[in-house]
């Protein structure tokens, strides 16, 4: 008996990741389909938020750099050909005590990878960066090769090319089981069942409910974004303000020159704890926690106002060790997961790991750190 599938694989979940996997299958020739609970692109992504910090210096280990290299290679590329922006080159200032190990490994990393880069002393960073104040010992390293990359713009190119290459790929189909049979999977949807020899699921906050075996190494935690709107836009430009990552104390801040012209993003991890599930998100910042945020930035940052103008809540799922879990739970199943708020800038190459790895190829890269199998240890 001849066994008719839907599509040799099925993606699950067209975030960044999941969308650039089906772009990879389709190229390859691979009748693909892409399903996603959402419209194709949309705000409750993790991915979502105007703009993320694309950073060749990476204080979690100079181990993540040859990724990061090939990752930008493949974002200006798909920038080059894109009609929206997605990669403005900005570099990123790394801001902290030169005693501080993150501070270390992001100088050590740049150097090991021969990465262009500058070391600003205080005075020098006082002198060339006035909008940061409240300097005490704080050095900064320059990585030249940092921006800050456009999410909505990329995953919808991606999404384009991927449809030119032959991709079908499917909005407001959410997923409601996986399961595995002998000769493939049955991926359960509200309007029927589709069969496939291979699925990967690339379905964020959603994944613990496909893959229970995961959920135990895999926490959900709310984002804050915030974005506010200085008197002297000018001063926040992408020309003369990098994006930055800023430690002083236990405050941590992040941000991204204004990318519209009137607002800049700026703010921390508001601590909001985990969740259980899903629905359990909040896309509200509670007021104490918008003025805590406004506090601190105006400290560091007193050309921005000591209020926000704007502010998203979104999540992401993490691991214990913020290592991603990319690889095979099962013979018909692959995973991408787990990125625990740093996957975005990865999207390229962990989306070539996700297709690679589907089709029973051996991945450019070596992700063996990231493979779901080390929790069975």
């Amino acid at each position: 008996m001849i066994v008719v599938m839907d599509a040799d694989i099925i993606v699950i979940g067209l975030g960044a990741a999941g969308s650039y996997a089906a772009w990879n299958l389709a190229c390859n020739g691979v009748d693909v389909l892409g399903l996603e609970a959402e419209s194709l692109v949309h705000d409750d992504g993790a991915y979502a938020g105007e703009s993320r910090l694309f950073r060749a210096a990476y204080h979690e280990g100079a181990h993540y750099v040859p990724l990061l290299l090939a990752s930008r290679r493949a974002w200006l590329e798909l920038a080059d050909e894109s009609p929206a922006p997605i990669f403005h080159d900005t570099g990123v200032l790394s801001i902290g005590s030169p005693a501080d190990p993150r501070i270390e490994e992001v100088r050590r990393s740049l150097a090991e990878a021969d990465i262009p880069h500058a070391v600003l002393s205080t005075p020098e960073l006082a002198e060339r960066y006035p909008q940061h104040q409240r300097l005490t010992d704080e050095i900064a390293v320059l990585d030249e090769l940092g921006g800050a990359l456009r999410p909505e713009s990329a995953v919808t190119e991606i999404q384009r090319r991927a449809r030119a290459a032959g991709a079908e790929l499917r909005g407001h189909s959410p997923v409601l089981a996986l399961e595995e049979a002998p000769d493939g999977v049955r991926v359960v949807t509200a309007t029927g069942t589709l069969t496939a020899k291979q699925a990967i699921v690339t379905a964020g906050i959603w994944t613990p409910r496909l893959l229970p075996a995961l959920a135990p190494h895999l926490t959900i935690k709310p984002i804050s974004l915030t974005w506010f709107a200085p008197e002297r836009p000018a001063d926040f430009s992408p020309e003369v303000f990098p994006a930055f990552i800023r430690d002083r104390g236990p405050v941590h801040i992040f941000g991204v020159p204004t990318l519209d012209g009137s607002l800049v993003k700026a703010g921390y991890d508001a601590k909001l704890g985990d969740i259980a599930a899903p629905e359990d998100l909040g896309r509200r910042l509670p007021l104490a926690e918008r003025d805590r945020i406004a506090h601190d930035v105006h400290e560091l940052l007193p050309g921005l106002p000591e209020s926000i103008a704007r502010h998203s809540v979104h999540a992401d799922i993490y691991t214990a060790d913020k290592t991603p879990v990319i690889g095979r739970v099962s013979e018909h199943v692959t995973v991408g997961t787990g990125y625990s708020g740093h996957g975005f800038k990865f999207t390229p190459v962990f989306g070539d790991v996700l297709a690679d790895t589907a089709l029973g190829r051996t991945p450019e890269f070596d992700v063996s750190l990231f493979a779901p199998t080390r929790f069975r240890a």
